[in-house]
């Protein structure tokens, strides 16, 4: 993601569909953190877990349609890479919880809020300072 982010998306810059979509994408995940950060490692809340990373694993593939018109070879390959490891890194965390690791579940959810702040801010806030700038190029 960090790559798709600083080298990809800047050097592109993003039209508003995926300004938006991006940080919704960023939702997706943390919603299912969040289960496994408050929920009890039961069956049920398990499933709720799934149902909530299976719709997590397509919405994050929503943007291919404006990909395909406006991504590069090279993008096009690491969303295909990005693609193959949501759902593993999903179950990871899945296995996290169940295993009663729940910190290490927190730290992930943490870092995923501070990127998801990240996407909302950096392309769609108009007031970030000067020397945080907007590439020329973006819709």
């Amino acid at each position: 993601m960090f790559f798709d982010e600083v080298h990809f998306h800047r050097r592109r810059g993003l039209s508003r569909w995926e300004r938006v979509g991006h940080p919704l994408d960023t939702l997706t995940v943390l919603a299912c953190f969040v289960v496994a950060i408050a929920a009890p490692s039961t069956t049920r809340w398990l499933v709720v877990y799934v149902a909530l990373s299976a719709f997590s694993c397509l919405f994050v593939t929503k943007d291919e349609w404006i990909h395909a018109r406006d991504c590069s070879s090279g993008e096009h390959w690491l969303h295909a890479i990005l693609f193959v490891l949501h759902p593993i890194g999903l179950a990871a965390v899945a296995f996290l919880w169940m295993n009663g690791l729940r910190s290490f579940v927190v730290a992930q959810a943490a870092l995923t809020l501070a990127f998801g702040a990240y996407q909302l801010l950096y392309w769609n806030v108009s007031w970030r300072p000067s020397w945080i700038r907007r590439p020329t190029h973006a819709r």
